[in-house]
């Protein structure tokens, strides 16, 4: 069963919560952080806090960290962020175009993910897991929540549905990009008991929805802080790490776009030809074309939409093998183009859903690209049977909507 606990979460002052909030690291570039140097309140300065440093740093040298840690200890000293007193759940609900969810930020136990009772579905690079270890390593802190989701459990969610009818939100804004954050802090110990005693005892497991490599960060420090004889007890914070675990029900996961630099020697008709043998074709024009079921594919190449539908044979009916991603890799990006891991081969690139299609025409129209593809969002149940059985999906398979925002809580190792 799931162990959870509440903890002294380390937050924005009320009226700053929303000048804080950022959107994860992993999700912006160098570029796009420093656009907001100038907003002294901003946690970029701490999880990309190579934007107060020269252009041409390193962004994996110790001075990045060091530098992370001395904006965190800033942002502590003036009191921009202070730690709570006593332990907390918090409640996080965001909105994005009308649909609503709510997750609860918790520490997730670090045994649960050594014993898979916290299921995976994707691999991680090393050198990004390293990354984050030496962020959480110098800055005492583990700034990246971790997505996390469960199946539906009706006193878990009545429980944090009355908290939000009865209290008033610490923080509630709507970001730029139109996405409203809503933050309750839980505070009452009969209710923390109740929710830690229901996971522990009727929530065989989770998932992780997004954060697999601040996962694997969070438990290798907490590895190397065990190997150094530094927990006593098991109840040590390194032993826990931030996550915000959401009902299965109010997820959604948004497609995971492939564009490819080239055509493997092949002009497009050619190309088009070749991908007869797996696959019915069907021309579009200017049509953008949004993948309306399983084993249907949008295809931009040469100006032009295509349509294509897998044809039986294409693909097996194992959890792994029916995945449109699987049937894309399998049947196009390896057979035809020579794209054989697409973990580390430079000709292939991803798109997130939330582009939309224009990126896809954009990505194309510029030549950048030779081509672009479009496929159906991997579903709930299809990423649980997946982590269930002990499988990975194919890198970049699933695309979260909306991001869950650093800086609102963070968790002090």
């Amino acid at each position: 069963m799931t162990k959870i606990i509440p903890f002294k979460g380390l937050r924005p002052k009320k009226e700053l919560a929303s000048k804080v909030a950022t959107l994860p690291y992993d999700v912006v570039s160098v570029a796009e952080a420093r656009q907001f140097k100038d907003n002294p309140y901003n946690f970029y300065h701490v999880t990309r806090s190579e934007i107060d440093l020269s252009e041409g740093v390193d962004v994996h040298s110790q001075a990045v960290y060091d530098r992370a840690k001395e904006n965190l200890d800033d942002m502590m000293v003036q009191h921009i962020m202070t730690q709570d007193s006593d332990p907390c759940y918090y409640i996080y609900k965001q909105v994005m175009n009308g649909r609503e969810q709510t997750g609860l930020v918790c520490g997730s136990s670090i045994n649960d993910y050594i014993n898979g009772i916290i299921k995976k579905h994707e691999f991680t690079r090393p050198e990004k897991e390293q990354d984050r270890i030496n962020h959480i390593k110098t800055t005492k802190a583990q700034t990246g929540v971790v997505f996390l989701a469960y199946n539906d459990h009706s006193e878990v969610q009545t429980i944090i549905e009355d908290w939000k009818k009865n209290n008033t939100p610490e923080y509630d804004f709507t970001a730029p990009d139109g996405i409203q954050h809503t933050v309750w802090v839980m505070n009452d110990y009969s209710k923390e008991a109740r929710i830690s005693y229901l996971f522990e005892n009727e929530v065989p497991c989770t998932y992780i929805a997004d954060g697999h490599h601040r996962a694997a960060s969070a438990y290798k420090v907490c590895m190397e802080m065990r190997e150094n004889g530094l927990s006593i007890t098991g109840d040590e914070s390194f032993n826990y790490f931030i996550t915000c675990i959401f009902p299965a029900s109010q997820l959604q996961i948004m497609d995971y776009n492939r564009v490819v630099k080239d055509l493997n020697n092949m002009v497009p008709q050619e190309f088009i030809q070749a991908l007869e043998k797996d696959f019915e074709i069907f021309r579009l024009g200017d049509e953008a074309y949004k993948p309306k079921q399983l084993h249907e594919f949008g295809m931009f190449i040469e100006d032009a939409w295509y349509k294509l539908v897998a044809k039986p044979g294409s693909y097996t009916n194992d959890p792994i093998g029916v995945l449109d991603v699987t049937i894309l890799q399998n049947n196009i990006l390896s057979k035809l183009l020579a794209i054989h891991d697409p973990r580390t081969d430079k000709r292939v690139d991803f798109v997130g859903g939330i582009r939309g299609m224009a990126e896809l025409e954009k990505r194309v129209k510029s030549r950048d690209m030779a081509a672009a593809f479009a496929c159906y969002p991997v579903s709930i149940k299809q990423l649980f049977d997946i982590a269930d059985s002990g499988n990975v999906m194919p890198p970049k398979s699933t695309w979260f909507e909306p991001k869950l925002r650093d800086g609102l809580v963070v968790y002090l190792i």
